[in-house]
């Protein structure tokens, strides 16, 4: 999964040259990005995932694209889109989304979602065995267990695991020096902007107010690990 996620960013990243590191919205996500992967880390290594926190090779890119998106693959590698910019509207939101990406990474979900598509789509074949004889439909799987790119019809992750990036992504922020706070917020608007019809971004999240009310339930414990 590592070798082909690295594979597959790198042809993303060609396909949709991200923008320079001299723009400013570039800066924002990396800087935001490697708060948060400094946070993983110290995270892993103090809750006895030591090997699993040298798994990561940190990347932090964005790329034009009106797309309300953002993933992160396997070993830290992140895309945002700029389309989901304006609803993070400053560094704390871009740590919101940051965090619940990075989250989906760290818990494995989207190797989850690959896994259940092999015994789908590929009859149980083992992914060394589909790569050999089916690279492309190998590759498709990987997009969409990632939700990478647009017009793939993304798989959805599921409420548990949405709701365990949701805490996940709480801590990582606050141990970054962001205001878990804002993590409600952040949803309001994307509820806002979906006028009711959540977005591709939001896939089968839970429900916006239980969302909120989950967020809020749990703050208590996020705030124990924000230090401003």
């Amino acid at each position: 999964m590592m070798e082909m996620s690295a594979a597959a960013y790198g042809e993303f990243l060609t396909e949709h040259p991200p923008l320079p590191k001299s723009n400013p919205d570039a800066q924002k996500v990396e800087r935001v990005g490697i708060k948060i992967s400094q946070a993983v880390e110290t995270y892993l290594n103090n809750n006895g995932y030591k090997k699993m926190a040298n798994e990561f090779k940190w990347e932090f890119h964005t790329v034009q694209d009106p797309t309300v998106n953002a993933w992160c693959m396997p070993g830290g590698r992140v895309v945002f889109y700029t389309g989901i910019l304006p609803i993070c509207q400053d560094e704390a939101g871009i740590a919101v989304v940051m965090g619940h990406e990075v989250a989906h990474a760290v818990a494995r979900h989207g190797n989850e979602r690959m896994s259940q598509q092999l015994g789908i789509q590929a009859a149980g074949m083992t992914l060394d065995v589909l790569l050999q004889e089916e690279p492309q439909l190998t590759r498709n799987l990987l997009l969409q267990s990632f939700g990478i790119g647009t017009g793939l019809g993304s798989l959805a992750f599921s409420r548990s695991h949405e709701t365990e990036a949701d805490k996940l992504g709480l801590i990582f922020m606050a141990m970054a020096g962001y205001n878990p706070q804002e993590a409600p917020k952040f949803w309001t608007r994307m509820a806002q902007l979906s006028g009711g019809a959540p977005p591709e971004f939001l896939s089968t999240h839970p429900a916006n107010e239980t969302r909120v009310k989950d967020l809020n339930d749990y703050m208590p414990k996020a705030l124990e690990y924000y230090k401003p």
